[in-house]
């Protein structure tokens, strides 16, 4: 215990003295602010153009000149909402999906930033299927799915919104379930449109996709930014700093989807070896998802946070820090903030 004990103070000195040193080395003897100061991003996956304006700030500089010392941390099978919350990283790339799931389970985490402001993802079957021409036609069918508890109510009230009853069944396949649905193992699954969708069509197995919001089910913030609440708060201008520079990358996506594209490209060189695939990818995020209705990039909006999070409290697969069923819907404006974006 004495070993212990004379180690820990050690560490204690060792820390004091470097403080010392660093604030005498800062002009005037204060601390030295000028330095970069370190954040680190954890992504959800490998690479791809959900990421496309992070990579886009990094290579542009804008980072380095908001005075960040941007890491871009690689996935690691932990999730960024556990990651963040546990102060692992800064910020993350998240979903509304599994934000809300987490969120309500205690995870002190603030989205900061919409990425996608629209689902990224559909009820996707083969093109070739001319049996299914509408998610009414997927009763009695096999769903591939990726054992989200939100997935199975989700499906059961589109199909219900489109006229059918809801009955279908799960098989729990994760990331196989597109070859399952190519083979046809599964008659349906949710690939992300811009990514899964245009990749089957390169591989020559098209698939038809029924958009959720088609059929009156709430849309939803298919990607978005989170932050470490805590360090938000402590942390105000650095937020800030990030936040606007990460929403100036996703805003030279919207605008010049190529250029963004070949960005990605160069900051992680090998990693595609379909280029048409990130090109074909980041024009559709372009067209169709990046931007809200007046044109902008990065905002949210408590009626569509209250949608779909909404949804999920109403259809009781919510638990909270107890474990116990969430059955009170919870103030979603404390979910996210719109306060570090660059004004318009």
């Amino acid at each position: 215990m004495a070993r212990t004990h004379t180690s820990r103070t050690l560490v204690v000195l060792l820390g004091a003295l470097a403080l010392l040193v660093a604030a005498c080395a800062a002009p005037g003897g204060g601390s030295a602010a000028a330095s970069p100061s370190t954040v680190r991003i954890a992504l959800d996956w490998t690479p791809n153009t959900n990421h496309t304006g992070l990579y886009v700030a990094q290579q542009e500089g804008w980072f380095a000149e908001a005075g960040l010392d941007v890491q871009i941390l690689p996935y690691n099978q932990t999730s960024p909402d556990t990651l963040v919350s546990s102060g692992a990283a800064e910020f993350g790339v998240s979903f509304q999906n599994s934000f809300t799931f987490s969120k309500a389970a205690g995870a002190d985490i603030t989205s900061v930033m919409a990425v996608l402001q629209h689902w990224g993802s559909a009820i996707a079957v083969r093109a070739d299927r001319a049996d299914i021409t509408s998610p009414a036609d997927l009763d009695g069918k096999v769903y591939g799915g990726f054992g989200d508890p939100g997935e199975e109510p989700k499906m059961r009230a589109v199909i219900r919104n489109a006229g059918g009853r809801g009955e279908f069944s799960t098989v729990s396949l994760g990331t196989s379930a597109y070859e399952a649905l190519y083979a046809g193992e599964v008659d349906f699954t949710e690939p992300f449109v811009a990514w899964e969708g245009i990749e089957a069509e390169l591989r020559g197995e098209p698939l038809r996709t029924f958009a959720y919001a088609d059929y009156g089910f709430p849309d939803a913030y298919g990607v978005v930014l989170i932050g470490n609440s805590p360090w938000l708060a402590a942390h105000p201008e650095q937020a800030a700093a990030f936040v606007r520079a990460a929403q100036r990358g996703y805003q030279l996506a919207a605008d010049d989807p190529a250029r963004a594209a070949q960005l990605l490209e160069e900051a992680n060189p090998g990693a595609f070896s379909e280029p048409e695939l990130v090109e074909r990818s980041q024009a559709m995020l372009s067209e169709r998802y990046l931007r809200d209705a007046s044109g902008r990039v990065g905002t949210q909006t408590l009626e569509q946070w209250s949608g779909y999070s909404g949804f999920l409290v109403d259809a009781g697969v919510l638990t909270g820090p107890d474990g116990a069923p969430v059955t009170t819907r919870p103030d979603f404006s404390t979910w996210f903030t719109t306060q570090y974006l660059a004004q318009p």
